[in-house]
């Protein structure tokens, strides 16, 4: 092989070592605000006027009264022959609230949730241990993040 193809050749192979080369992945540009999100079930919640949380996770304690919205289902309304989908929302009967913290992480949490009935009568007190959970749900390269949550019904107060 001459010096014109020895040259075509280092060249061609240079030309293809960039698509051997992992190409930075983006992150989506969403902002997670650590906190405990607590849904009330809809059979329990005709009996829920106001809660409060309060979430303990390595001496640090957090209370407040919790904003209760109606929650919601997502509703599948099918695709159209272009391939366009979409969905609706449609109440539930739930009550979805949500406590801020000031950070979050996987090691054990205490949370206490007391309330007040439509009547103004005190709900029992509920109280739980649980262990936040961490996932990468946009892949390692963009951090973990990390969630809590909990379901409160006439059973009492578990994480979901």
């Amino acid at each position: 092989m001459g010096k014109i193809g020895l040259a075509l050749t280092l060249m061609g192979t240079a030309a293809l070592l960039p698509g051997c080369v992992d190409e930075p992945v983006g992150c989506p540009a969403i902002g997670h605000v650590a906190g405990v999100s607590l849904a009330v079930a809809a059979t329990y919640a005709p009996d829920v006027a106001s809660l409060r949380l309060k979430a303990c996770q390595d001496g640090v304690c957090t209370e407040k009264d919790i904003m209760l919205n109606p929650g919601a289902t997502s509703v599948d309304q099918g695709c159209a022959p272009d391939g366009v989908c979409s969905a609706t929302s449609s109440p539930d009967g739930t009550l979805q609230g949500f406590l801020e913290l000031p950070s979050l992480s996987e090691s054990p949490l205490e949370a206490t949730v007391t309330g007040t009935s439509p009547d103004g009568i005190a709900l029992p007190v509920r109280t739980v241990t649980f262990t936040p959970k961490g996932d990468y749900p946009y892949g390692e390269q963009c951090g973990l993040v990390i969630s809590a949550g909990l379901m409160l019904d006439g059973e009492g107060l578990r994480q979901r």
